[in-house]
């Protein structure tokens, strides 16, 4: 099997940015197109999420993870994406624990996130990370279809 390497970046890094738009179409085909989720885009704006991960095999961006403040001790977790011909390899898995790692560094003691209960593959990995289902955090509680996770680090 192919060696798997992280790099630390920002939200501007390019790999980055291609991710972000294969998730936003993603997420939209999965809500029935953006009209759909509109309200969630402005609190999605990849440039303002200051640090993250990216999986590489070889010199191929597989997958990425991001952390920005939330609150003095909360980190939200942004993005967790695996390209899906390189899925089934724990590398969400190992993004997840090295981005809560990284949020404890940086001294948060809680990791928030929000997804869809429709992704369920997303939802299945949290709760096996040890994610909790928690009341929706701003602004996601006036989004609807939004369900909201934590985990004390």
């Amino acid at each position: 099997m192919e060696q798997i390497r992280y790099k630390w970046t920002d939200g501007s890094n390019e790999d980055f940015q291609r991710f972000y738009l294969a998730t936003e179409e993603f997420y939209s085909s999965i809500v029935g197109g953006e009209k759909n989720r509109k309200g969630f885009i402005p609190y999605n704006i990849s440039q303002n999420i200051g640090t993250v991960i990216i999986a590489y095999i070889g010199d191929t961006a597989v997958g990425c993870a991001g952390l920005k403040s939330y609150s003095a001790f909360e980190a939200e977790i942004k993005r967790v994406w695996v390209e899906p011909q390189y899925r089934r390899r724990h590398i969400a898995a190992d993004m997840m624990q090295m981005i809560e790692n990284k949020a404890k560094e940086q001294h948060f003691t809680r990791t928030i996130l929000q997804t869809r209960e429709a992704m369920t593959e997303a939802v299945s990995l949290y709760e096996k990370l040890g994610y909790n289902r928690i009341d929706n955090y701003p602004p996601y509680d006036k989004l609807e279809g939004a369900v909201c996770y934590a985990k004390e680090l």
